[in-house]
């Protein structure tokens, strides 16, 4: 099995406030998260959520879970999310970033598929 470091970036997100934008899509591997940071780049805060849509069915049914949930970010700030801690992701699952103002989230997803 390979491991491939990657890095999956947006500038701007979401198009349109309320209705979340795809970061990254796991396809035919496993992917681990090793880091997500959201950066403010509005002139004022914002709010930001972030989901892991999962359908994936094996010993049980995955459901859609918020990651973060309208959480605030003052003007010219980054959140790191998770802060240290990972996140497994299967064939299929998704993240999906949000914001209570269009296109005011830069998005930097470090990953590790396994294949």
């Amino acid at each position: 099995m390979a491991n491939t470091f990657k890095v999956k970036t947006n500038a701007s997100m979401p198009g349109s406030a309320g209705t979340p934008d795809t970061l990254y899509t796991c396809s035919g591997a496993t992917a681990i998260i090793l880091g997500l940071v959201l950066c403010n780049v509005h002139t004022s805060q914002v709010t930001v959520t972030v989901q892991l849509v999962s359908d994936t069915n094996d010993t049980e049914t995955n459901e859609t879970v918020k990651l973060l949930s309208s959480v605030p970010i003052p003007v010219g700030s980054s959140l790191e999310v998770l802060s240290g801690n990972k996140v497994v992701m299967q064939d299929s699952d998704i993240i999906k970033i949000d914001c209570s103002v269009a296109s005011k989230i830069d998005a930097t997803l470090s990953i590790m598929e396994i294949t």
